[in-house]
Order: structure tokens, then sequence, then C-alpha cells
């Protein structure tokens, strides 16, 4: 199957941000209101993944997330 790197999914959000699905579906809601709000097409349930780590503090990964969740400990 093919895997859209392009867009960044509700659970994928889940997991880099260590929040629940509900949360994350909150957070995609308000980032396409954004994008939608700026003239761009959204699809429901993800988000542009650029937008998203622009959004999130430059966080360009989920290993530069990891890192800073452990540094934290």
């Amino acid at each position: 199957m093919f895997e859209c790197r392009t867009f960044i999914t509700v659970k994928e959000i889940a997991e880099v941000l260590g929040v629940s699905e509900s949360k994350s579906y909150g957070i995609v809601r308000v980032l396409n209101k954004e994008l939608a709000d700026k003239g761009y097409m959204v699809i429901l349930g993800r988000v542009s993944r650029k937008y998203f780590e622009e959004r999130f503090y430059g966080v360009e990964n989920e290993t530069e997330v990891k890192e800073v969740q452990h540094a934290g400990e």
C-alpha cells in the first residue's frame, strides 16, 4: 500500500504528541480550519505534514520529538 508522507494522520499526531486520538482530531480540525481560511483545500482527518510541523514548534520528525521527551525525564 502507498504511504503518503505529504499528510499526517490523526493516529500519527496522537503518537508524536503523546495525546489521545480524540485530542488529535481536535488539533486536525483547528489546523485544517486555518488552512481553509487561507484558501487551501483540506482533507478531513489529515493535515499537511509541513504545516503541522511548522505549527508545533518546528518539530521536524518523530525522532526529534522523542529526543525532547527524553531530555525532560
